[in-house]
């Protein structure tokens, strides 16, 4: 019954994850898959198209403006006049029926305008490149699945090539302890190895389910998949120079280059705002019919001229306004300040994980090496009967943590360099 139960758990551990017939995955699938199916990516390039649209909207306020009128008025009796009204206007009004164009067309407001254009485009700027940051915190979240996902099935294989290989060792112990040639203690040895490397395999083929899940979620499938995960090249190690990736960051951070796109058009709006005190020119000009109209008025109406419209008095509203706005511009700068020190402590740990990850893979393979070199002479030892079993199974259990330090020391080596990619910029 034990043996079925472990050929099962063997089993388990193969058929979803090492099955010939699963689909292949290779990193750049893994990335384009997310890029097109991840709803948060979707969500910051709706963005920016929206900001594109907000700078069409101020940038209409250069061209002409046109408005067509059409106007029908009956009166009481001939030439009437209003009085109360609520406005200054003309109090004269005539039957008539007419209709025309009025065009107007700004000439210059001394730089609002201008200010405020370009404040719109810096904005549309930032959530283009934030819609980028986004990108590559997915790209990022993609790698650090995928990888985890090929460091299960790793060690996966490990627990499962244990499992097997303490199987037989104690068919083996059983055999020749019935023929008196090895001790029952030597069998409940045995049979604790076996029961842990049960528990091993529980646990890496729950691990690897685990990581299989995520990867789905961030390729932005509701239903978990497995694949088979196509092997990266390991990358060279990190240079010894980490002032060169805290400047590529600097240069490069699409989520720094949004802040500072958000940080100039702060400054750009305040001196819109400060601008809105200045006086305004627009040309401005009217014709049209009138078909039905009283004896006193025309057939047709033509005409032009220039408005000159001056704030003089508003409260304070103006100058409130362009201290807001300098006051918004001043957080901004802090805001970029503050995030470019956090970049460059975060560029520098990640070089330092992605050095430190290279030399421990390095040192894990030595140490795997040693140990299987170990494991060899305890085992030769042990059926020369030259030692105990807890020698030998000392020297099996080094060998196993060895072969798992070895897989998770590759693999989080690469999660290391993708987040040193993703500090300066370079994660595509």
């Amino acid at each position: 019954m034990k043996k079925l139960m472990i050929a099962a758990l063997a089993g388990l551990a193969v058929s979803p994850t090492f099955a010939d017939n699963l689909p292949s995955l290779t990193l750049k699938e893994a990335h384009e898959t997310a890029l097109h199916n991840h709803p948060l990516i979707s969500v910051a390039d709706l963005k920016a198209l929206a900001s594109r649209e907000a700078f069409k909207q101020v940038r209409a306020g250069y061209l002409p403006n046109l408005s067509a009128n059409a106007v029908a008025v009956g009166t009481a009796e001939n030439n009437t006049r209003l009085e109360a009204v609520g406005a200054l206007n003309s109090p004269h009004i005539f039957d008539r029926e007419a209709e025309g164009l009025v065009l107007s067309q700004l000439i210059t407001d001394f730089g609002r305008t201008a200010n405020l254009i370009g404040s719109a485009k810096l904005q549309a700027e930032a959530a283009a490149n934030n819609a980028q940051a986004t990108r590559e915190q997915i790209l990022l979240l993609v790698d650090g699945a995928f990888y985890s996902a090929q460091r299960a099935e790793a060690v996966t294989k490990v627990a499962q090539q244990t499992l097997s290989s303490r199987q037989i060792f104690l068919d083996q112990v059983t055999a020749l302890a019935s023929n008196k040639l090895r001790s029952e203690l030597d069998v409940s040895f045995a049979k604790v190895n076996t029961e842990d490397a049960q528990l091993l395999l529980i646990q890496a083929q729950n691990d690897l389910d685990a990581a299989f899940t995520q990867l789905a979620n961030l390729l932005g499938f509701r239903e978990t998949k497995s694949y088979s995960l196509i092997e990266e090249p390991l990358p060279p190690p990190v240079s010894t120079n980490a002032s060169d990736f805290v400047q590529q960051a600097l240069n490069a951070r699409p989520d720094l280059l949004s802040l500072r796109n958000q940080q100039q058009g702060s400054l750009k709006l305040a001196h819109a705002e400060r601008d809105a005190r200045l006086p305004s020119i627009s040309a401005v000009g009217a014709a049209g019919l009138a078909p039905v109209h009283d004896s006193t008025l025309g057939d047709n109406y033509a005409a032009g001229g220039l408005v000159i419209s001056m704030p003089l008095f508003a409260g304070g509203l103006y100058v409130a306004r362009q201290h807001e706005a300098e006051l918004q511009a001043q957080a901004a700068a802090e805001g970029l300040r503050d995030l470019e020190d956090n970049i460059i402590r975060d560029v520098r740990v990640a070089w330092l994980n992605a050095r430190t990850g290279f030399e421990r893979y390095h040192v894990t393979g030595q140490l795997l090496e040693t140990a299987k070199q170990s494991y060899e002479l305890a085992q030769a030892r042990y059926q020369n009967g030259i030692s105990s079993i807890v020698e030998f199974y000392q020297a099996e259990l080094n060998l196993v943590s060895a072969e798992i330090s070895y897989a998770t020391a590759q693999y989080d080596y690469l999660v290391q360099r993708s987040a040193l990619n993703y500090q300066t910029g370079s994660l595509r």
